[in-house]
């Protein structure tokens, strides 16, 4: 694994490749039409590797579909793509990220967030579609304070 791992934001070209990444891997993907300024793709030595999402609602974010590519996973991608996406959020003002996850909370635990209630999550982030409608209410939702 590249330490070298750049950012892009995604643009309407990257849909329908974005669109089946997601869904190859079981993640929403019915509003990425509508998200798709919010969403970047990660490459590494020229390769795409993974995409990740980060929704901006001033002080508060939300973290969202990263997924990294099946051959480049266990080498460390994910971790620097959720890394970068932090350090994205903290440029831009963000105070606290929000997460919703079924299977990942491990990870994103290892990466310093911590379970909340729904219930306490902001309401600019709990009128968003992905709480509303799309992650189901057994999702764990996930803390993260920006320092």
């Amino acid at each position: 694994m590249t330490d070298r791992m750049q950012l892009r934001r995604a643009t309407p070209q990257d849909l329908y490749f974005i669109q089946g990444l997601l869904r190859d891997n079981g993640l929403l993907f019915e509003d990425i039409p509508s998200k798709i300024g919010c969403l970047f793709l990660a490459s590494a030595d020229l390769q795409v590797v993974g995409i990740g999402g980060l929704v901006n609602y001033k002080e508060y974010g939300l973290l969202r579909s990263i997924v990294i590519k099946t051959s480049f996973r266990a080498k460390g991608y994910g971790r620097l793509l959720c890394t970068k996406l932090i350090q994205q959020a903290k440029f831009q003002g963000i105070k606290e990220l929000y997460l919703l996850t079924i299977t990942a909370k491990a990870f994103f635990n290892q990466m310093g967030f911590r379970r909340t209630r729904r219930e306490k999550v902001p309401k600019a982030i709990q009128e968003t579609i992905e709480f509303r409608d799309l992650c189901p209410d057994s999702s764990i939702c996930m803390r993260m304070k920006i320092r």
